[in-house]
């Protein structure tokens, strides 16, 4: 069955395959030259028919004529782009030459392009409304009343965003926040403290590279709105990095619940006391 499919279009002879072969294309050519005569006959019948007026010299040399004035308008005929600029060609410079001249030189009478003169009488205009709005009528804010109308903005967003119970975790801060010692925020901030804090605190936050934070000394405060700021901005200065990116708010609020319940707990091998005593 695969042997037929393969050789349905072969006799099975070479030769006579090759034979067929050009057949084929001798018949290709004869339809070609067929089409092209009928072509001509069909052209002969038609100037049979109607033949075509040969034109004499006379008509030869005006349309002659006739094409170079054309070629001649066109390539007169200014661009866009001269339109525009309101270029003149260096053809016509003769006749913008002004009658004075000085050292030799001659000045050409060129104006400004109308659309330059536009554009300034149009920024003139804008100059003088602008006074007006700004100045003399005041319609228009000034830059400060546009800042304090911003800021009165913020502040009304502030208030709705802080009213919005599903930003109360992003509401606390080093200003209003309040000592906590709920189990659950304890908790929240021993877990983090865990994660974060013990390579350079220790496990106990008895200090190793940072300072003890069990004791009652402190380099920064101690109080739960210093201890949220040191850790929100953090102390670039003495390594100790902020944590602003990558806790929320009501993160670093656990975790300086946390550290302040530690006070007192006198962990083995505690760090010496550093800073002030609060």
């Amino acid at each position: 069955m695969k042997e037929i499919i393969n050789s349905s279009w072969s006799t099975g002879s070479l030769s006579a395959d090759i034979v067929i072969g050009l057949m084929l294309v001798t018949a290709i050519m004869i339809l070609c030259v067929a089409i092209l005569m009928m072509k001509v006959i069909r052209f002969y019948v038609q100037e049979s028919i109607n033949p075509t007026p040969f034109a004499t010299p006379e008509e030869r040399e005006k349309k002659r004529l006739e094409q170079e004035a054309k070629l001649e308008i066109e390539k007169q005929k200014p661009s866009i782009w001269t339109r525009i600029m309101q270029l003149k060609p260096l053809e016509e410079e003769k006749n913008l030459v002004m009658e004075h001249k000085f050292d030799g030189i001659a000045e050409l009478n060129n104006p400004t392009p109308a659309w330059f003169m536009v554009l300034f009488y149009g920024t003139i205009i804008f100059a003088v409304c602008y006074l007006l709005n700004y100045e003399v009528l005041g319609f228009g804010k000034s830059q400060e009343q546009e800042y304090t109308a911003e800021i009165e903005q913020a502040a009304e967003a502030k208030v709705a965003f802080l009213a919005n119970p599903k930003n109360s975790a992003s509401a606390v801060n080093e200003n209003n926040i309040v000592q906590s010692k709920d189990a659950g925020v304890i908790k929240s901030g021993a877990a983090l403290f865990a994660n974060r804090c013990t390579p350079c605190h220790g496990e106990h936050a008895e200090g190793i590279v940072g300072p003890n934070l069990t004791d009652e000394y402190w380099l920064h405060g101690g109080t739960i709105k210093d201890v949220f700021k040191t850790i929100k901005y953090g102390v670039p200065e003495k390594g100790m990095i902020s944590w602003e990116k990558s806790l929320s708010a009501q993160q670093i609020s656990d975790l300086a619940n946390y550290v302040l319940s530690l006070q007192g707990t006198k962990p083995a091998g505690a760090k010496a006391p550093q800073g002030k005593k609060e």
